[in-house]
C-alpha cells in the first residue's frame, strides 16, 4: 500500500520530521518570513523539506553548474546556492524580477548572491542561449518550478544541457492529486499527466517519481 504524501500528512507528523532533519541555510527563516508578508500566495515557494532535498542531491552528485527554472522569492535558490558550494553557479531564470528582488537582499546576506547569475526573461529563451553559447552537457542539475505548460519545453532543452548522469527534478508533478482524477480536464493539469507519461517511457532517461510535498519527479540522464 503507498504511503501518504508528506503534503498529507497531519500537521504534526511533518512538524515532526521538520524538527529532526532540516538544517537550514543562513537567512532562510529571514527570506520565508519575507515571502509570508510580501508575496499574495507564499506557498509558491519550495517547501523546506523538498528544498533540502534538492540540497542534498546535489551535494551528493557534486553538482557545480545548477540552473532553476522559476525563481519565485528564491527560496530555492537560497538552498541549492548553499549546496553548491562557493565554486558553485545558480542560473536562475524567471519571467519578472517582481518576486526575486524579494530575495535578493537574502542572498547577499547569506553570502551566496555571487553564486547566482539571475536571468530575467522567457526561460524557454534563457535555456535556449545557454546551449547556444555552452553547448550541450554544460550543466548538472536543473530544478524546474514554473508555468507548468511549458514544462516539457524546458525539459527538452534541459535534457540537451544535462551532462550525461546529470538530474534534472520536477514539482508540482501532481498537482494536489488532480493528475489522478480522469474528469479533472484543464490545460495544466493535462500537461503534467502528458510529461508524467513521457518521462516514464524515455529511454534518454532513468526516473523516480516521488510522492513528497506536490510530487516531485526526478530524471538522471543517461
Amino acid at each position: 500500500m503507498m504511503k501518504e504524501s508528506m503534503h498529507k500528512f497531519r500537521p504534526e507528523v511533518r512538524e515532526y520530521v521538520c524538527q529532526t532533519s532540516l538544517r537550514k541555510p543562513v537567512c532562510l527563516d529571514e527570506l520565508m518570513a519575507a515571502t509570508n508578508s510580501q508575496t499574495e500566495h507564499p506557498m509558491m515557494a519550495t517547501d523546506p523539506e523538498q528544498a533540502q532535498f534538492l540540497a542534498f542531491l546535489i551535494r551528493a552528485t557534486g553538482a557545480k553548474r545548477i540552473v532553476e527554472v522559476g525563481v519565485f522569492t528564491g527560496v530555492g535558490t537560497l538552498w541549492m546556492a548553499d549546496a553548491a558550494g562557493s565554486d558553485g553557479q545558480v542560473i536562475a531564470c524567471d519571467i519578472t524580477d517582481e518576486y526575486p528582488a524579494i530575495g535578493t537582499p537574502f542572498w547577499e546576506k547569506a553570502g551566496v548572491r555571487e553564486r547566482i547569475d539571475l536571468r530575467i526573461g522567457s526561460a524557454e529563451k534563457s535555456l535556449a542561449a545557454l546551449l547556444e553559447s555552452e553547448g550541450p552537457g554544460c550543466i548538472d542539475f536543473c530544478y524546474i518550478d514554473a508555468d507548468k505548460e511549458a514544462y516539457k519545453a524546458y525539459y527538452e532543452l534541459v535534457i540537451q544541457l544535462l551532462r550525461p548522469g546529470g538530474i534534472v527534478a520536477f514539482d508540482n508533478m501532481l498537482q494536489g492529486g488532480r493528475v489522478a482524477d480522469p474528469a479533472i480536464d484543464e490545460p495544466q493539469v493535462n500537461a503534467i499527466r502528458e510529461l508524467n507519461a513521457m518521462l516514464h517511457t524515455d529511454e534518454r532517461v532513468d526516473v523516480s517519481f516521488l510522492p513528497i510535498c506536490d510530487g516531485l519527479y526526478l530524471a538522471r540522464k543517461r
